[in-house]
């Protein structure tokens, strides 16, 4: 006898969904089946129903196995998992409606809701692929970056020293000509810096101990400031570079440009449909209730769709 496999929760969840697309097709004629989608591959037939490649792909975005866009390949363990899933969200929901359960009041309710609930997604799609491209993209980094503050920069090194007489020898030693970075690794106590010459990177003094803050406003490029007390010690600091703070790139902005983008996109939708349509609330809201942050997405906004999560926060 075959093992019986085991009971997918995920099926049941997508029993609506299922029954909701798949009512229109119930009765049709079986002539020639045509791909769904250009360039689809017939991956299974259920009672002489195919199942595309393109409904498994579906399927495994809607559980988030995979993102909008990425590829499945049909070889794949994922691939044939997922499609298990499909084949037995079909055999449930032809069973459901050999019971006629499809005919029940609250089972129409519901698959009236799925089919509502898919349909406002399509538009929203449709809406932000249209709107949400790399123009746009561009066009708000651009503008972003016109109103970011850019603060200076400062790259140096340093030399941490026990006592301030050793780190005034240190001085004296670089006025004669030593090397700062090999005084560095061969003396400094910073754990944190002193096998890489003393660097200390690119930084801004605004996160660096108020002691830095001071000793480095005004030095130049090539300058040697200290000794001045730190934690562990004494340093000296080298400036080797000041510039202005670097923009964040447009591909690192991306993501976020997109949701900004996203969203916006949404919202002026939900405006516009509301603004010219009667809407009455017949139920009043509970006025003890914890309210949410006067800045927070309402809840519409904020997850219209499983591909779409936009966050209410321009970049």
């Amino acid at each position: 006898m075959a093992a019986h496999k085991p009971f997918r929760s995920a099926c049941l969840a997508g029993l609506a969904l299922t029954l909701a697309l798949g009512l229109g097709a119930c009765g049709r004629g079986g002539g020639a089946e045509h791909a769904p989608e250009r360039g689809d591959q017939a991956v299974a037939k259920v009672d002489g129903k195919t199942v595309w490649a393109s409904d498994v792909k579906r399927e495994a975005v809607a559980q988030g196995l995979i993102g909008e866009g990425e590829p499945l390949e049909v070889s794949s363990d994922l691939f044939h998992r997922v499609l298990d899933e499909v084949v037995d969200q079909k055999l449930l929901a032809t069973e459901a409606l050999k019971r006629k359960l499809d005919k029940d009041p609250v089972a129409q309710r519901r698959l009236a809701a799925a089919r509502e609930r898919i349909l406002g997604d399509m538009l929203v799609e449709s809406v932000v692929s249209d709107a949400v491209n790399d123009n746009a993209i561009r066009g708000l980094y651009q503008e972003q970056l016109k109103l970011a503050k850019r603060s200076e920069e400062i790259r140096a090194r340093q030399i941490v020293l026990p006592s301030a007489a050793e780190t005034e020898q240190a001085k004296k030693l670089l006025a004669s000509g030593a090397s700062f970075e090999a005084l560095a690794m061969e003396r400094s106590t910073d754990a944190a810096t002193r096998f890489n010459g003393g660097d200390l990177g690119y930084f801004t003094t605004d996160v660096m101990p108020e002691a830095y803050d001071t000793a480095l406003r005004g030095a130049k490029a090539g300058q040697v400031v200290g000794p001045f007390q730190v934690d562990g010690g004494w340093a000296l600091v080298k400036v080797e570079d000041r510039r202005l703070e670097q923009p964040i790139a447009l591909e690192a902005a991306r993501p976020q440009i997109v949701r900004f983008l996203t969203y916006d996109q949404i919202r002026d939708l939900l405006e516009k449909l509301r603004s010219r349509s009667r809407i009455e609330t017949l139920v009043k809201a509970d006025a003890n209730a914890p309210k949410p942050p006067a800045d927070a997405p309402k809840a519409a906004l904020a997850a219209p769709s499983p591909q779409l999560k936009p966050q209410g926060a321009r970049p």
